[in-house]
């Protein structure tokens, strides 16, 4: 996900995609212990993306204030 499109969400979109992409990692994670994992660099593109989307939501909480 890039940070632009990350930008236009709203704060709803903002929360559904943050669970959504942590649902997804623990996912993978569970993909990985049992072996059947395919992809191990999907891991960590999620962990950046929940990084810039959470970024984004800190960011919003400071500007409100």
């Amino acid at each position: 996900m890039k940070p632009a499109e990350i930008r236009d969400m709203t704060p709803e979109e903002l929360t559904r995609a943050l669970e959504d992409t942590r649902r997804e990692l623990f996912n993978l994670r569970v993909q990985a212990q049992t072996g059947q994992l395919e992809n191990s660099a999907r891991i960590r593109l999620l962990r950046k993306d929940i990084a810039r989307i959470m970024t984004e939501m800190t960011a919003r909480k400071q500007n409100a204030l």
